[in-house]
């Protein structure tokens, strides 16, 4: 079916209808790659590389849909195993409909296709709550990080990349002139196969996407990015973890919670002069357990840490737990010996009770501001930013929270609006009643190992 919507807005109404129409069907886990490897189908035929037409599909049965995916697969090796074939299980009147649906759909441009899936992605992490952070990344979260680090040219790596989104906004930067190559892993098969099919939706090279546990098997041992994005699980207890490992320079990780891992095995991923961007939870920033503090302070006096940013509360619909973004560098230039710290709890709008939105006005006053700071015109602003010594950061005992640095906004005593501030509070109640689980199930799991 040809000249049916192809706005935009169009097609995300009809997809999400079709997706709306099949939850419940098949599991929860599988309908993501059953609507979007129907959405990528439709979008090859759309652009006559499919060897059928649509129309063809419409009335063909599960079989038929399956080999069209085989045979796009056949015909680019590093979608092998990704593109999923599970229309079998869906009922034949129900994948009739489905089709007949996303038909309504015309996708000859790919960049309406790149935003459809893109649209599909949130839209999914929104349903699917807490589930949703092993492959989405909040939009604007991935814009902070891009803009910061602007990676123009280079290879830009992410240890842990979910459904590829930090690659697309790369991509999205550096425009039409695209002068990067992408190297990343994914734990979960079903996250690794959304993050191939996107980057192939959006015209890059999915090869370079591996799939694997970062910590127990590097796929890509000889990557030296000039860029690392990255949001990795919060707080993640139980990782596979090699004392003699290498990795860990900077002194060894607990096994209750990986944030010095992944910090430390992001600093052995950079190039020279290469940077990096790294979401994790607050407590990173001033967590002494296990030997954390030890570590953190190691690569302060290391001097790879450019800057470090507070996240407002309630980014993540995924999870309560507040967040920052840890900025490292190789080379700092004539920032050797400070570090940058912004306290942007203040930015954002509530959308609703639960959830609030950067704007790209808040972006780029974060973004700017770091750029001042490397290059010229940065002043300190109270209650925003200011920039610190490595012998500040140490009287402070190497605590990295910015809050500690910035003081409070000229002529004002507290600016955070009481609305924000009973969201931003409960946020912290939750995350404390989340970690105070994490520690309580720790605590059970090697009182069971003594007594076995």
């Amino acid at each position: 079916m040809t000249g049916g919507p192809s706005t935009t807005r169009e097609i995300q109404d009809i997809l999400w209808r079709a997706a709306e129409k099949l939850r419940g069907s098949v599991d929860a886990g599988e309908y993501k790659e059953f609507i979007l490897g129907l959405v990528f189908l439709k979008y090859v035929s759309d652009r006559g590389v499919l060897g059928v037409r649509w129309a063809e599909l419409a009335d063909a049965d599960a079989e038929r849909l399956d080999a069209a995916l085989e045979a796009i697969a056949r015909d680019n090796p590093a979608l092998a195993g990704v593109l999923p074939t599970v229309f079998g299980r869906v009922d034949r009147q129900r994948l009739r409909e489905l089709v007949l649906l996303i038909g309504d759909a015309t996708f000859s441009d790919g960049d309406v296709l790149g935003e459809a899936y893109e649209y599909l992605l949130e839209r999914f992490a929104r349903a699917e709550g807490k589930r949703a952070g092993e492959f989405y990344t909040p939009a604007a979260v991935v814009r902070l990080l891009v803009e910061m680090l602007e990676p123009f040219r280079g290879t830009v790596y992410d240890p842990c990349c979910g459904s590829g989104g930090m690659f697309v906004q790369a991509a999205k930067f550096v425009g039409r002139h695209r002068d990067i190559a992408v190297r990343g892993q994914e734990s979960n098969e079903r996250t690794w196969r959304l993050a191939r099919m996107n980057l192939a939706i959006h015209g890059m090279d999915p090869g370079g996407i591996a799939w694997a546990d970062t910590f127990a098997r590097d796929l890509h041992p000889g990557v030296r990015a000039d860029f690392i994005l990255a949001n990795p699980p919060f707080n993640q207890a139980g990782w596979q973890r090699d004392p003699g490992d290498p990795r860990w320079k900077y002194g060894l990780p607990p096994l209750s919670n990986a944030n010095f891992a992944w910090l430390q095995h992001i600093v052995a991923k950079l190039g020279d002069g290469g940077t990096a961007g790294v979401v994790l939870s607050n407590g990173s920033m001033s967590s002494r357990q296990s030997g954390e503090g030890a570590i953190r302070e190691a690569l302060v006096r290391d001097d790879l840490v450019a800057c470090m940013v507070a996240l407002p509360g309630n980014l993540f619909r995924t999870t309560a737990i507040p967040a920052c973004v840890w900025f490292l560098a190789r080379d700092k230039g004539d920032r050797r010996g400070r570090i940058l710290f912004v306290d942007a709890r203040g930015l954002g709008t509530m959308t609703d009770r639960t959830e609030r939105l950067l704007t790209a006005a808040d972006v780029a006053r974060v973004a700017d501001t770091f750029h001042a700071w490397r290059r010229t015109g940065y002043a300190d602003v109270p209650g925003f930013c200011y920039s610190a010594t490595t012998a500040e950061v140490a009287a402070q005992d190497y605590v990295l929270t910015p809050g500690r640095y910035v003081g409070a906004a000229a002529g004002e005593k507290d600016a955070e609006p009481v609305a924000d501030r009973i969201a931003r509070l409960t946020g912290e109640l939750y995350a404390q009643f989340d970690e105070s689980a994490r520690l309580e199930a720790a605590v059970r799991d090697q009182l069971r190992r003594l007594d076995g």
